[in-house]
């Protein structure tokens, strides 16, 4: 706690120096050869009750109003802001302060579908949904208990079945003897695991195993293996996969050590419609190190993190006679008592029936319902069609006017990376659909701030990024979805590499648009790219200083090399 406090009683003393030489200096801190209308730094991943990150706020925005800069975009949580404490709120209404002081505008980053952990919150039901079709009970004894498919399951996954240095159960693993391993001193389980390394010897640096399993279409299934590393570059290389047709149907990362000891990997997948599929475990991209995995695993499991809300209904029926049941008269609401979005790893809930109900004992059900998806490490999407979500946007909102009055806001509408799935927006487009969100986004903005200008990320709206079918685990396209989204919301056109071609569909189509571009490069080579597309187009109000990993050592140059002739 000591080396705490001296550590933000030193950058508060930091802070205090910058205000103290920007007040003084004013003006006369160079301004940009070209005052682009939007000259803005992006606030990243802080959180405003955390000593160290107000410090580094305070800190950015003296310098970035020193540098030339009049936006601030903050991200920090607001889409709960009627649930922060007024220590939160105070802070906010200092830093507003501070930034009017600096000229440089505050610009609230919020209402996200993509990274929905504001509205799930809330309301974690509100989360987009997988179905689970037909799935098999059977009763006993006042219950109904799923039947899994003994059948689906990854031949082999304890890797005991070698011959010849190779493992026979599988479609291939990478280069054997090469890169893949029979290793029978180090193992979870069993006599024998799996070892990779020597990875530069494969041109793409691959070390993987893959099978092709049977599936049920329209099943949930769990996937876990167990694996161990050593000196692994890069650690975060390792995935697992479930790739059916086009489709990615586990879109999952992990977080493993370069050096561990073995731990357990879990997933869970919907199959959708599809009745097979190739599972992988490995790396992609691997440079150096090694890893072993041992006890692969595949099952179908039944309720898990069981989604309640009317676009997620579960039905349950008669395998019989097809027979619709009903719930509160047949069998009680099918809940999970564990239920938590981003831990999917436990037993499924039981369906229990009720007194007096139409349920027989021995009966087998049919037993239909949703479930939510994880995607890369935590990312969970909202329903966009489930109107709940628009009430709680309009009540933060409003939370948001009491505590301070933004003339502009940044939507946080990018990679939404489910939907069309659950039972409210199945069918839909999801162009329009999407365009009808932002609309009513911008919509409950006016009402509260009247006349504030509104901005959008690109990337679903960008034919030449997300804005197509195939995306994801969305059921559907979003191509089209630009002709939904109204004409006065300037987009942020984002990414590493230059893309002319985006900003210059955006300018045909009468849009503006901001580039929110630097993103964590080692240079400002990409940038300097897109300031030179930048200039031969028309409706670009300006440049964002875009960075996810907090490195704002390039602010002051970023600005000029944007602004030069």
């Amino acid at each position: 706690m000591k080396s705490l406090r001296m550590r933000w009683t030193a950058a508060a003393a930091t802070a205090a120096l910058c205000l103290a030489s920007v007040a003084t200096a004013g003006a006369a801190s160079g301004k940009p050869a070209r005052p682009w209308q939007d000259r803005f730094v992006w606030l990243f991943g802080m959180n405003l009750l955390r000593d160290a990150d107000w410090a580094e706020m305070t800190n950015l925005v003296c310098a970035a109003a020193a540098a030339g800069y009049n936006g601030a975009v903050l991200s920090a949580g607001l889409d709960t802001m009627s649930r922060k404490p007024p220590e939160f709120a105070e802070r906010l209404r200092r830093l507003d302060r501070l930034c009017k002081a600096q000229g440089l505008e505050l610009i609230p980053s919020l209402f996200s579908v993509g990274y929905a952990g504001g509205l799930l919150a809330h309301n974690p039901h509100l989360a987009e949904g997988l179905p689970v079709r037909d799935a098999p009970f059977a009763v006993s004894r006042g219950w109904a208990r799923f039947l899994p498919d003994p059948a689906v399951r990854i031949r082999d996954g304890g890797f005991e079945e070698a011959k010849g240095g190779r493992f026979p159960a599988f479609a291939f693993h990478d280069r054997p003897g090469t890169v893949s391993f029979v290793d029978e001193r180090v193992r979870h389980g069993g006599r024998r695991a799996l070892r990779m390394e020597n990875f530069s010897a494969d041109p793409h640096g691959h070390g993987r195993v893959m099978q092709e399993v049977a599936l049920r279409p329209w099943r949930c299934y769990r996937m876990s293996v167990w694996v161990k590393t050593e000196n692994l570059q890069p650690a975060s290389a390792f995935r697992m996969l479930v790739l059916a047709g086009k489709r990615n149907l586990a879109p999952r990362s992990f977080n493993l050590p370069s050096t561990g000891d073995w731990r357990r990997l879990s997933m869970i997948f919907n199959s959708l419609d599809y009745s097979k599929a190739r599972v992988y475990a490995g790396v992609w991209g691997g440079r150096s190190g090694r890893f072993w995995i041992d006890d692969w695993r595949l099952e179908e499991i039944g309720p898990v993190n069981v989604l309640r809300r009317p676009g997620t209904p579960v039905t349950v029926r008669s395998a019989a006679t097809g027979r619709l049941y009903e719930e509160g008269r047949d069998y009680a609401p099918l809940a999970d008592p564990k239920f938590n979005l981003y831990r999917p790893d436990h037993e499924p809930a039981r369906l229990r029936l009720l007194p007096g109900g139409r349920i027989r004992e021995g009966e087998r059900l049919l037993v239909s319902w949703y479930h939510p998806m994880i995607i890369n490490r935590s990312q969970i999407t909202a329903c966009m069609a489930e109107p709940e979500i628009y009430r709680i946007w309009d009540r933060e909102a409003a939370a948001l006017a009491k505590v301070v009055r933004p003339k502009a806001f940044l939507l946080s509408m990018d990679e939404i990376r489910m939907g069309g799935s659950c039972a409210r927006c199945a069918g839909r487009d999801m162009g329009e659909l999407l365009g009808e969100c932002v609309a009513r986004q911008r919509g409950i903005l006016r009402r509260r701030f009247p006349g504030a200008r509104l901005y959008v990320w690109s990337d679903m709206f960008d034919p030449n990024h997300n804005a197509r079918g195939d995306y994801y685990l969305v059921r559907g396209s979003f191509a089209g979805s630009w002709k939904h989204l109204p004409k006065d919301i300037v987009v942020a056109v984002w990414g590493g590499a230059p893309r002319k071609a985006s900003l210059k569909f955006f300018a045909d189509r009468g849009f503006q648009t901001l580039v929110a571009c630097y993103y964590d490069a080692a240079d400002l080579g990409e940038t300097r790219g897109w300031a030179a597309a930048a200039r031969s187009l028309p409706g670009v109000r300006g440049f964002m200083y875009t960075t996810w990993r907090r490195k704002y050592g390039l602010l002051r140059p970023f600005l000029k090399t944007v602004s030069a002739p």
